[in-house]
């Protein structure tokens, strides 16, 4: 956690008016446990003072001391240091709102820290940089400032210092107050609508016994036992919920041609609880549905017929484009006749296929004729919290005519295999959404709404608000935790206790996930040890791709990827055979494969595969996973080629590099450590190897990188910028395996 202090007098002066800088601070009117603070611009606050300070109140009636901070904010630094100020009192800040017009930071240098995330910065630096206020929540990362934005003055870039901790570990939460605008509207009034609207919300009491959990098109490769897997879990979350009396609903694209009606029914109705959504999506869209999944041959042929007319008109619609000559190929690679794209560019068709169209997704345009009542949403999609744009999509679950009240969404792309659901049961125990948050974030994670929004729970006989805040260094109480009922408290304990004993945490990690009967429990053990990587991770990792839960298993498949070593080899293989069924899992455990040594893992197919005499046309999946590894030779040997000739154009060796951070290939270590230590070599090339190289976060082959970097950070005829490189990588590194520390 953080290791700030401040002078008593900073912190005096900060509880009044501050006359110098025009910052005028709201004390709590009541005193308790932890603190929590109302950010707002200046002119907002003008506006809505009536309205912000009876949120405050509702906030207080509910048990949370609540600052209200108002300025014309300038820059993100006035606000980062109030928080932290307030952070290092009595009582502890615990959350923040970020009300109306608050600066975005705007982060760079730190993909790493994100989900999946991974763009070229050299592109558009608004599309290349990720909206984050990790900024203002992380108080131990740190940030060199490096411009305003010309066009946009509400952004401002920031680059992770190489000498910042390179993980997430939030000291508290934020969220939000951002309504989505469109030409003609006012946000102003949009908030004075919304916080009535939370002051009446906090008198109801409100357990949380109803909700529904979609999965779209496309998601997860829908995997039939990723999804499944999922209501195994919740059931194990969530034990109440699949009581009489209580309702849990799941709901998969194929249950309908066009589910989203099904969609805006359930969103609407007034008991709803709860709404989480898995599917892809982008700052004005959420993707739901595909063409239907039909075997009959009329609608078949209706499928293939659509399919064909999409591709008539952009034929039609580009320049220069052939619309014959695009009929004749489909006609030759298809075999379909040319009668099913006649119709292609008649107009009453063109309408029809446009509302088909419609149907297959949730835009804007759909979510504000929609009354969404789901107090709680959760859009683990692509783009949907894109904050920093005056318009975007998740803003309108909290910020519109219905119940909702506080919505979880992205701001820039998110991984297909998150862990969406870790530990979300704690929402059940009356744990505010973003105390919650705060321990599943990445870097492009937020709030969008009343943060201390909370279920209600039993909060006489656990008030894990306070806890989590008061008690997180608190060793002897989180290891009661572990044994308490619940098997999410019993992940959040060993959160707590891996963040504060580190690897001395191995043993118990190990115990929970051989001793526990809840999947979400051994995954959680799984994930702490991977951040450990010691010899307990790589039993339990070995132990995790035969796991009764999918995600464990599908979670162990990216680690075998992500160690590399020769003894990784025959796990990946038998977890490719073993769970060929789980599509998700089978696809990782084969790409976990191309990752290692190639000539190994071809050495040892034949006879792990002779060993499944169970296994179906076994010759063919054999051919089948040798002409991959032949391809994977083949790649990386055409790669590397480029990457080591300095014949070669600069720009065109460094796109090749780069390729390393999605593409772990352990065997190029060495190579590329060769020429991250060649001092002939271009410096630009250097600085994106010794990048590259901080990517391979569990490599087996991680100390002879960080012994590389410790060579280039020593030596003082290091180019700076390459030094600081190195500096960044070695961090990434240990922080990631704690047993190389």
């Amino acid at each position: 956690m953080s290791k700030f202090s401040f002078p008593l007098f900073v912190i005096g002066a900060l509880l009044g008016v501050t006359k110098a800088q025009a910052q005028r601070i709201e004390k709590p009117a009541l005193k308790s446990a932890t603190s929590f603070a109302i950010v707002i611009d200046a002119n907002s606050y003008a506006q809505l003072k009536q309205e912000v300070t009876a949120y405050k109140k509702a906030v207080e009636q509910q048990g949370l001391g609540t600052y209200i901070v108002s300025h014309h904010w300038s820059k993100p630094e006035e606000i980062r240091a109030v928080l932290q100020q307030l952070y290092h009192q009595s009582p502890k800040l615990e959350g923040a709102v970020l009300v109306g017009d608050i600066p975005v930071p705007m982060i760079r240098d730190a993909q790493h820290l994100t989900s999946t995330f991974k763009m070229d910065q050299r592109r558009n630096w608004k599309a290349s940089s990720v909206p984050s206020d990790r900024y203002y929540d992380d108080f131990d990362l740190q940030f060199n400032f490096l411009k305003q934005d010309s066009t946009q003055p509400n952004l401002f870039y920031y680059a992770l210092s190489p000498t910042s901790p390179q993980r997430i570990d939030m000291d508290i939460y934020t969220a939000r107050m951002k309504p989505p605008v469109q030409e003609g509207e006012n946000a102003v009034e949009k908030l004075r609508s919304y916080l009535q609207k939370v002051v009446n919300e906090k008198k109801e009491s409100n357990p949380l016994n109803d909700f529904f959990v979609f999965t779209g098109h496309g998601y997860n490769s829908e995997s039939l036992n990723a999804w499944a897997g999922e209501q195994i879990a919740l059931r194990e979350q969530f034990p109440d919920l699949f009581r009489p009396g209580n309702t849990i609903k799941f709901m998969n694209f194929r249950m309908a041609t066009h589910m989203k009606f099904n969609i805006i029914s359930e969103l609407q109705r007034e008991e709803l609880d709860m709404a989480i959504f898995h599917d892809h999506g982008s700052d004005d869209v959420q993707l739901l549905s595909g063409y239907p999944y039909v075997s009959n041959p009329q609608p078949s042929i209706e499928n293939i017929r659509r399919y064909l007319r999409s591709k008539i008109r952009a034929a039609a619609e580009r320049k220069g484009g052939d619309v014959e000559t695009t009929k004749k190929r489909f006609v030759e690679s298809l075999g379909v006749p040319m009668a099913w794209m006649e119709d292609a560019l008649i107009d009453s068709v063109r309408i029809a296929d446009s509302i088909w169209d419609a149907s297959t997704e949730f835009t804007i345009a759909d979510i504000r004729q929609v009354r969404p009542n789901a107090r709680f949403v959760m859009v683990d999609a692509c783009l949907t919290g894109s904050f920093h744009l005056d318009d975007y999509l998740a803003g309108y679950y909290p910020f519109n005519k219905g119940k909702t009240i506080v919505a979880l969404a992205n701001s820039v792309g998110v991984l297909q295999d998150l862990w969406p659901d870790e530990m979300l049961g704690l929402l059940q125990y009356g744990v505010r959404i973003g105390n919650w948050m705060k321990h599943i974030a990445y870097l492009e994670s937020h709030l969008f709404g009343d943060p201390t929004y909370r279920f209600s729970g039993d909060s006489k006989t656990l008030d894990l608000n306070a806890d989590i805040v008061l008690k997180q260094n608190n060793a002897v109480y989180w290891e009661k935790m572990l044994q308490h009922t619940s098997a999410d408290v019993q992940c959040l304990a060993m959160e707590k206790l891996f963040r504060i004993k580190g690897t001395a945490a191995s043993a118990m990690l190990r115990n929970q996930y051989f001793t526990s009967p809840y999947g979400v429990v051994r995954m959680e053990a799984l994930n702490c040890l991977a951040l450990i990587n010691n010899e307990d991770f790589k039993t339990v990792l070995l132990a995790a791709c035969n796991d009764p839960y999918e995600l464990v298993r599908r979670q162990a498949a990216y680690l075998l990827a992500d160690v590399g070593s020769d003894d990784m080899i025959v796990p990946a293989i038998e977890l490719y055979i073993n769970d060929n069924h789980s599509k998700r899992v089978s696809e990782k455990a084969k790409d976990a494969l191309a990752f290692m040594d190639s000539k190994k893992v071809k050495e040892l197919l034949p006879s792990v595969i002779a060993r499944h005499m169970h296994l179906h046309n076994a010759q063919k999946e054999l051919d089948y996973l040798m002409s991959q590894q032949q391809y994977t030779e083949y790649k990386i040997d055409r790669d590397m080629k480029i990457v080591m000739d300095k014949s070669k154009p600069v720009k065109e060796r460094l796109s090749e590099i780069t390729i390393f951070r999605n593409y772990n290939y352990h065997s190029e270590v060495p190579k590329l450590i060769s020429l991250a230590l060649d001092a002939g070599e271009d410096l630009s090339v250097r600085i994106t190897t010794v990048e590259a190289l901080g990517w391979f976060f569990h490599s087996y082959r991680a100390p002879e990188i960080i012994a590389a970097c410790e060579k280039l950070s020593g030596d003082n005829a290091t180019p700076e910028a390459l030094k600081l490189q190195a500096i960044k990588t070695i961090r990434i590194l240990r922080e990631n395996n704690l047993s190389l520390k």
